[in-house]
């Protein structure tokens, strides 16, 4: 038993080092200029922050957000259809739907979703 412990320590061991050899030999040494830039999303880092950022860019990513966080809360409905009275999982889905459909509404009414030509 005690033979297994030193040679399963020693083959840990070997493997260790043979991690952090093989890590510090197949590091790329070249510094790519976008690699080290603190942005990654476009922006040129030399240049002034300042510059003025498309607002329905933003728009359509937080509206794709919203979406999606909304399906993941959508998927666990139909998995507790099993487990639920009919007629409280209809009232939840509509009225969960009926937000969502709203919101788009809104959204659509204010112009966020139409793209600038």
């Amino acid at each position: 038993m005690k033979i297994i412990l030193i040679m399963s320590s020693i083959i840990s061991l070997i493997l260790l080092i043979l991690v952090l050899v093989l890590n510090l030999i197949s590091k790329k040494t070249f510094a790519d200029r976008e690699k080290s830039s603190p942005f990654e999303c476009g922006f040129d880092p030399k240049n002034s922050a300042r510059l003025p950022f498309s607002l329905q860019f933003f728009l359509i990513a937080v509206i794709f957000l919203i979406f999606d966080v909304e399906i993941t809360l959508l998927l666990p409905l139909i998995l507790t259809l099993n487990f639920s009275n009919l007629k409280n999982y209809s009232i939840i889905s509509l009225f969960f739907l009926l937000i969502l459909l709203i919101g788009l509404y809104h959204e659509w009414n204010q112009g966020a979703l139409t793209w600038a030509s």
